[in-house]
């Protein structure tokens, strides 16, 4: 696998080409430099060397070596960490990554609260997004029905998290997240990388993939960061108020999510995901109706 890192995108389309010396640079306008990728030996060896830093070395890497980097989060406390430790580092660069806030409109009260205690404590820019034609649970019964993640619950991840996550990169010209995943939560999370790219082309990075539920807790107390009041009463991995449940004692800490189901992504960080396959899907009736029209025509013609 090999995914675009810097290129045209990235500004090739301003370079000047100076023709005496053969060289170009980021100043100049000549459109032939070459892409630079991530090549699947260049990926490991900079997943090998980040391994070995600690979560700010890596930010801090992440700042000096990224364009359009954001961060994405819904609170959770290894994103609040990250929003802590970015604020925190030292140096000219900007460190208050702009934070992309997916609300699917049934996040419980406790969340949203915390959004707004995120905002005034740190000053961050938050960019939400919600479903599409959608401000409010009216709006999404309305246009999808009552209880949607029990009708459809794949179409419900798309509408409500997926396609607002590509909106969202599409409008903000999202290259590359900063993401609170860690390899202690579990499940398809166990084998995480420091760096990732999606079949998007978009690079993900995950921080604190190395630190253990313990440490993030530990940091949250030293740090005094504020977070959701939700986990005080036994809830470690707060999602939608539908499909998250306190954990019980000895369970894995994203235990409470979709409980009593082989479920554990929602099709945001799933490659293969539900968003794929409703696409496929979303294609397959559209060529369908459109061969329905054109039969029903001949008919009508005949």
């Amino acid at each position: 696998m090999s995914s675009p890192l810097f290129g045209p995108k990235y500004g090739a389309a301003n370079m000047i080409n100076d023709d005496e010396s053969g060289y170009a640079s980021g100043a100049s306008s000549h459109e032939s430099l070459p892409e630079v990728y991530f090549s699947k030996p260049h990926l490991k060896y900079i997943n090998a060397q980040l391994s070995q830093l600690e979560p700010q070395d890596i930010l801090g890497w992440c700042i000096t070596s990224l364009p359009g980097l954001f961060q994405t989060t819904a609170f959770g406390l290894t994103g609040l960490v990250t929003i802590d430790m970015l604020s925190k580092l030292d140096g000219p660069l900007k460190h208050n990554i702009d934070l992309i806030f997916l609300d699917t409109l049934y996040h419980f009260d406790e969340t949203y609260a915390l959004v707004d205690r995120i905002r005034r404590r740190y000053g961050t820019p938050i960019h939400i997004y919600k479903p599409r034609g959608c401000e409010t649970v009216d709006d999404f019964v309305s246009q999808q029905g009552d209880k949607l993640w029990e009708a459809n619950e794949e179409l419900y991840d798309y509408v409500a998290k997926v396609e607002p996550q590509h909106r969202a990169y599409s409008e903000l010209q999202v290259k590359a997240v900063l993401t609170g995943r860690r390899k202690s939560q579990g499940a398809q999370r166990g084998d995480l990388d420091i760096i990732e790219i999606d079949d998007q082309g978009t690079i993900k990075v995950n921080p604190l993939a190395n630190w253990s539920f313990k440490q993030v807790q530990e940091y949250i107390k030293a740090n005094n960061v504020p977070y959701n009041d939700l986990l005080d009463r036994g809830y470690k991995s707060v999602g939608d108020w539908h499909s998250t449940q306190p954990v019980a004692a000895g369970e894995d800490e994203r235990a409470g999510r979709w409980k009593g189901r082989a479920k554990t992504e929602c099709g945001i960080h799933n490659p293969k995901s539900r968003y794929a396959q409703f696409l496929l899907e979303q294609e397959k009736k559209r060529a369908e109706e459109e061969l329905a029209l054109r039969l029903e025509g001949v008919t009508i013609a005949a």
